[in-house]
């Protein structure tokens, strides 16, 4: 029983260092990653749910391309841009989050700018590149 119990623990220490070798150089998990699988999980859930076989087919297909395009960010090599998309994402939930504020984009240089809500037309000047513009918000 000892050896068979040591024959495991050395297949699954090979195990864990081949999937590390794998993964090195990778992207990874990610807050997106987790979004993208619970929407995918949700609408598969939805499909079953759902006896009309139109709606059915195109739900397990959206849920099956979110599940992919999950996977494929995890195991992507271009670190960077999967970065870059999970902070668009963050800033994304956080800003549907906030509802004392509205977000608009400077006309000029696309920065993003916070004005309070309920206020009306205001002139906003952009922090970045001091261009105005007027809002209503």
């Amino acid at each position: 029983m000892n050896r068979f119990s040591d024959m495991l623990r050395r297949l699954g220490d090979s195990i864990n260092r081949r999937a590390r070798y794998f993964m090195t150089g990778r992207y990874g998990i990610d807050k997106m990653n987790m979004g993208l699988l619970g929407a995918g999980l949700a609408l598969c859930v939805a499909s079953m749910l759902i006896p009309i076989p139109l709606v059915d087919l195109a739900l397990t297909a959206l849920s099956y391309g979110l599940m992919f395009w999950a996977i494929f960010r995890t195991l992507s090599r271009n670190t960077y841009k999967r970065y870059q998309e999970n902070r668009r994402y963050l800033r994304f939930l956080e800003q549907l989050k906030d509802r004392e504020h509205r977000y608009y984009e400077c006309p000029r240089c696309r920065q993003p700018v916070r004005v309070p809500r309920g206020k009306g037309k205001i002139s906003i000047t952009c922090p970045k590149c001091k261009e105005q513009f007027i809002k209503k918000t």
